[in-house]
């Protein structure tokens, strides 16, 4: 934080301290007003019902030492800790410290218990038992959020179990996937096509995915897609791996495959992003998830696509 933020706390903070001292001080040796009930115990001077009086007792000292207490435990605890400003502690402890030791310790067990499994070809632990069993795991635990606990994903999340791959299915493609993240751009038309050119091309788009459709909207739409999105997906829609634009013959659509969804990725776009899993998982855990999303692809080969087209 900047210096004026950090003075800012910490003056804040010490003021604060010094006022519950100076409170517990005062009230401690204040007195008001008080007279004496008929038994002779004196009292604050306030009657309630004729015969309810307050007695002026004051607070048990241990009351108050148990105070002054928590006081002398919060400047401990400051002087050894972070809590002023950019003051990081006599004992230089940080939660982030904290979280990257025991990461390490973690990472080192998982090293020494899976090392050197983790070594082998990623086509080889695809089809290794004590492999898939650490990235289903490591799957669940990581991935299955915005693919699913099945892996077959959900709106605007691929299905990793069909044989549809958005930036290729090879090995390598799927373990850059994982491990790089992937980040595709779909860029809008909204502002070169009206509605009616939208449409048009979303026709065509459905034509090319096979589905039964005007033949002559879609020779209209041909002539919109041929000028602005041929360039990725090709001139016959098949797609282009390493751009990531998907192939659009396949009739699989992430964001569905409705006229009104189409309608909206031509005119608004999309942006996909899958995030790197290099910081989070690190390279053997990395190598155990693709080894699995591999596995679940050569399971399921041509089954019907999970991420719906509706």
């Amino acid at each position: 934080m900047s210096a004026f933020w950090h003075w800012f706390v910490v003056i804040i903070t010490l003021v604060f301290i010094a006022a519950m001292v100076w409170l517990f001080v005062a009230t401690g040796k204040a007195r008001v007003p008080s007279g004496t009930n008929k038994e002779g115990e004196e009292t604050t001077g306030h009657v309630w019902d004729d015969d309810l009086t307050e007695l002026n007792n004051p607070m048990p000292r241990w009351w108050l030492w148990l105070f002054y207490g928590t006081v002398i435990f919060s400047l401990i605890y400051l002087a050894l800790y972070p809590g002023l400003g950019n003051f990081a502690g006599a004992l230089g402890w940080s939660s982030s410290g904290q979280y990257a030791e025991e990461r390490a310790a973690a990472d080192a067990d998982f090293q020494a218990r899976f090392g050197e499994l983790a070594q082998l070809p990623l086509e080889e632990l695809a089809h290794h038992p004590d492999a898939l069993r650490v990235g289903r795991n490591i799957f669940a635990h990581n991935c299955s959020t915005c693919h699913g606990s099945d892996a077959r994903g959900a709106r605007g999340y691929p299905n990793l179990t069909n044989n549809h791959w958005i930036w290729g299915g090879e090995v390598d493609q799927v373990w850059h996937s994982v491990y790089h993240g992937r980040e595709a751009v779909m860029p809008g038309f909204g502002g070169a096509l009206d509605d009616q050119d939208v449409t048009r091309t979303a026709v065509f788009v459905q034509q090319l995915a096979g589905q039964q459709v005007d033949s002559a909207m879609a020779a209209a739409g041909r002539r919109h897609y041929d000028m602005l999105c041929a360039a990725c997906h090709g001139s016959d829609g098949t797609g282009n791996p390493m751009l990531g634009a998907p192939d659009l013959t396949a009739g699989v659509f992430i964001y569905g495959g409705t006229m009104d969804a189409i309608r909206y990725t031509i005119r608004n776009g999309r942006n996909g992003v899958m995030p790197a899993q290099r910081d989070l998982l690190g390279e053997a855990r990395s190598r155990f998830v693709t080894a699995y999303v591999l596995s679940l692809n050569a399971e399921n080969n041509g089954s019907s696509n999970g991420s719906g087209d509706d």
